[in-house]
């Protein structure tokens, strides 16, 4: 337990001081601009606390857990030089860690209270999730023929532009926001695992450039499938009579 003791330290000495700019901040506005400081300074102290030991405890997680899993996967998937396993592998990495996706998940749900249903928050969660894990797949399939990512890029902000013209604007906000919230604590390092991992294991790839790229990817596509689904859900809307 020594070696794993010493590292969640020095990761929560490491989380303190990136809360330590936010501390600042709080500090100087309560006690220059405001002049005066919360009634509840212990308890906040004591939330910031909490906070930092909660990312000290997630960044060890992933250095112990979720990054090895990642590359040891990818390296063994690799090694069996089937690509349609490959490409499975991608498409149910990436539709698991999007289901799990707790920000997913509560801006799904926001978005069924706010739309008073017509949103479905599953059908949304697992429309982003298929969209994320078929294009995990894709990220995959470039990375094994060597693809320019700039071209994947290119090509699909462009669709989401196009796409944009096209929807309603009760989507659009959620759609651009989905992108966002999809790639959060449980994504990111799975997705980046396994794109570091893949990289490193197919002769002639360099993880550096080859093996990122999947996150940028898994942001774009929901923004796509969302306004999509938006334009399918609200197409048959009536007009709100206020807006006459």
């Amino acid at each position: 337990m020594g070696p794993y003791l010493k590292d969640f330290m020095h990761a929560f000495v490491h989380a303190l001081k990136n809360l330590l700019p936010i501390i600042i901040v709080v500090v100087f506005f309560q006690s220059v601009i405001l002049q005066q400081m919360p009634d509840n300074s212990l308890s906040m102290a004591i939330g910031l606390l909490i906070v930092a030991i909660g990312v000290a405890l997630f960044l060890q997680g992933l250095e112990l857990s979720i990054f090895p899993v990642g590359k040891s996967l990818s390296n063994q998937f690799a090694k069996r030089g089937s690509i349609p396993i490959l490409l499975s592998f991608g498409f149910a990495l990436g539709f698991s860690a999007v289901v799990a996706e707790p920000a997913l998940i509560a801006v799904a749900e926001q978005a069924q209270q706010i739309s008073e249903g017509r949103i479905d928050a599953l059908t949304l969660r697992l429309l982003v999730a298929v969209s994320v894990g078929l294009v995990v797949a894709l990220g995959v399939f470039r990375t094994i023929f060597g693809y320019p990512l700039h071209w994947f890029m290119i090509i699909g902000y462009i669709s989401v532009v196009v796409i944009t013209y096209f929807a309603p604007e009760e989507i659009v906000g959620l759609a651009y926001d989905s992108g966002g919230v999809t790639t959060n604590i449980v994504t990111v390092p799975l997705i980046a695992a396994l794109g570091i991992g893949l990289a490193a294991s197919i002769r002639g790839r360099n993880p550096l450039t080859d093996g990122f790229g999947l996150v940028a990817l898994a942001v774009m596509v929901p923004m796509i499938s969302v306004q999509l689904y938006g334009i399918l859900v609200f197409s048959g809307a009536e007009p709100d009579p206020d807006a006459l």
